[in-house]
């Protein structure tokens, strides 16, 4: 099974890289992934895999059955959107939808997995149960696509008994992959903060209340939250990222507000901070004579790599590439939306290298020159199907 997974990915790589600059060129918003689904559906059309169109808008659910199909599922995930961020890479397959742009790597994300596909539907007959895929929306947007997905269904009829997903890695050179069981990625939730006040004249600050003064104590304030609250071998982070207010140089005015994010490692402590974030800033702001408005916009929760599933997953990645080839992956404050499949299901999220520092393919996602060298590209098809059918 392993050397002939090795030889349709090495055989297949071309085509699939194709699909990857194909999907680069024709990058979509969240929730707009329109063109993309069409593309992917008339792929497994092609392929002759069954599947169901339409779930979370533009999601995709394809199934692929071997020999007896009831015995277990494994899920793979594949994110499809992409990001307002007009690309500065001077390559053939450059963005042509101008201020969007595949700078997550989800382009190499969805040909990884079609690609996987291809090859399980091949081997079908040769492997135990079945391969539910998930082709997924909006994953770069709250609420997160995986969360529609699960409400309607996709983690159902059947229920996967473990579910896998990669996301690209530019510190990691192509043909390396990272692993990492536990707690991984963070939760994520938004803050958006109201500062109310009557205004007027700076030189009367006595007939005023300060919302610049108020909500600059806020913003020192909401830092002790995390100094002394939280247990400090449990990473967590809070940021306030915005700060707008005032006009001029002698105007107080009458409203301040503050955007921010709060990251967390632990869901119990998630929740306490967020009282303690709504406590603090109201006790702050009634204090100082000003009204506030705050609201904490609940995200993606932590993401957990199941144990079990996740040292099994290392073991099949060694068999199938060398010990030389995977290893150890830090914990990350970011967040992703997988993680909601992690809290229902085992699963496991892991890094594909995708860098190359003698060709000079460093540059972090997120960022208008983010590229991959894309011999990772066979090399996550071939894991990928490879450890679909070891589980």
């Amino acid at each position: 099974m392993k050397n002939r997974i090795k030889e349709l990915a090495k055989a297949y790589a071309p085509e699939f890289t194709a699909i990857r600059r194909h999907l680069h060129s024709h990058p979509e918003l969240s929730f707009q992934e329109f063109e993309t689904t069409a593309y992917i559906q008339q792929q497994l059309t092609a392929f002759g895999v069954p599947f169901k169109a339409g779930i979370a808008g533009t999601g995709i659910i394809a199934l692929i059955e071997g020999k007896n199909p009831a015995s277990k599922t494994i899920a793979l995930r594949a994110d499809m959107d992409a990001l307002p961020i007009t690309e500065a890479n001077d390559v053939p397959y450059k963005s042509t939808n101008v201020g969007v742009m595949h700078a997550c790597g989800h382009d190499v994300h969805t040909s990884v997995v079609l690609g996987a596909t291809k090859i399980l539907n091949e081997l079908k007959d040769q492997f135990e149960g079945t391969i539910k895929v998930l082709f997924q929306p909006g994953e770069e947007k709250h609420p997160g696509g995986a969360s529609i997905m699960i409400e309607e269904g996709a983690l159902e009829n059947p229920r996967p008994d473990a579910i896998l997903g990669l996301h690209v890695h530019p510190s990691m050179e192509a043909g390396k992959l990272g692993f990492h069981a536990g707690k991984y990625m963070a939760s994520a939730d938004e803050i958006y903060i109201t500062i109310k006040g009557k205004g007027g004249h700076a030189a009367q600050p006595h007939l005023t209340v300060d919302t610049i003064l108020v909500a600059s104590q806020l913003v020192v304030s909401l830092q002790q939250i995390i100094s002394r609250n939280n247990n400090p071998f449990s990473p967590s982070v809070l940021s306030i990222c915005a700060f707008n207010g005032g006009f001029t140089t002698n105007v107080i005015p009458s409203e301040v507000k503050l955007m921010g994010t709060f990251r967390a490692m632990d869901e119990t402590w998630r929740f306490k901070a967020h009282e303690l974030i709504r406590k603090q800033a109201i006790g702050i702001a009634e204090a100082m004579g000003a009204g506030i408005d705050i609201e904490i916009l609940v995200g993606y929760p932590t993401l957990y790599n199941n144990e079990e599933v996740t040292t099994k997953a290392r073991g099949f990645a060694t068999d199938y590439l060398g010990a030389e080839a995977v290893g150890d992956t830090e914990i990350r404050m970011g967040a992703e939306d997988f993680a909601f499949y992690s809290q229902v299901v085992p699963a496991c999220f892991f890094r594909l290298g995708t860098g190359n520092v003698a060709r000079g393919i460093t540059s972090g996602v997120h960022t208008p020159t983010f590229d991959v060298d894309e011999h990772a590209i066979e090399i996550g098809i071939g894991t990928m199907a490879y450890l679909a059918t070891q589980f």
